[in-house]
């Protein structure tokens, strides 16, 4: 099993968690959803001499890909998204971006769809489609470390907000659940916004539970 080390930074006015999820053998990184700044995303890295390999995004949210165009040119790397969040990627309306001034838009390189499993930095990853938040969000998780990065779908004691372009209650509902009833207990829960939890923690506190 390849060591993996995750490291966490919170940036811009929505307090984003930007994750960057290192195999500490090869010091080759995947960065999941990388908020807007690019320059401490890139300092952050420079400081641990890693190399990215790969851009991960849970969903199209301005708050979430502010950074990406700028890391995925200066290293050259994918930017992997699910399949039915393309179009949010690429509608500045609906990613929420033309509301905050800068209009962006992403073009995902990778479309994944549920249960597939893929590859970067030598780190084993399962794609799961979480839908709610928006259509297309998804999580990561990495079973041989029991982590998952779960965006804005499921939080601690928490859950994401639904009343967004593409947003659906009672797909979110469904989403949480599943993630519950899945996944081991003592997987760690390392979501878009506030601190870290646990699948054991959420069946026990989560209104959705």
């Amino acid at each position: 099993m390849a060591e993996l080390k995750i490291y966490r930074r919170v940036i811009g006015m929505i307090q984003t968690n930007v994750y960057f999820i290192l195999n500490e053998e090869t010091k080759e990184l995947v960065i999941a959803d990388p908020a807007d700044d690019a320059y401490a995303i890139e300092a952050d890295i420079d400081s641990w001499g890693a190399k990215p390999v790969a851009i991960y995004l849970t969903h199209g949210h301005h708050d979430h890909i502010g950074a990406v165009n700028e890391l995925k040119e200066k290293y050259n790397i994918p930017v992997v998204a699910y399949e039915t969040e393309k179009a949010l990627l690429s509608n500045t309306k609906d990613n929420l971006s033309a509301f905050y001034g800068n209009g962006l838009t992403v073009e995902p390189d990778v479309l994944v769809k549920d249960g597939d499993k893929i590859e970067y930095a030598g780190l084993d990853c399962t794609v799961i489609h979480t839908p709610g938040h928006t259509a297309g969000s998804c999580c990561f998780y990495f079973p041989e470390n029991k982590i998952l990065i779960s965006g804005d779908t499921l939080f601690q004691y928490s859950y994401g907000r639904t009343d967004l372009p593409t947003g659906n209650f009672s797909d979110l509902e469904k989403s949480v659940q599943r993630l519950l009833n899945e996944l081991p207990g003592d997987v760690t829960v390392c979501p878009g916004h506030m601190g870290f939890t646990t699948i054991d923690a959420e069946k026990r506190y989560n209104p959705l539970a």
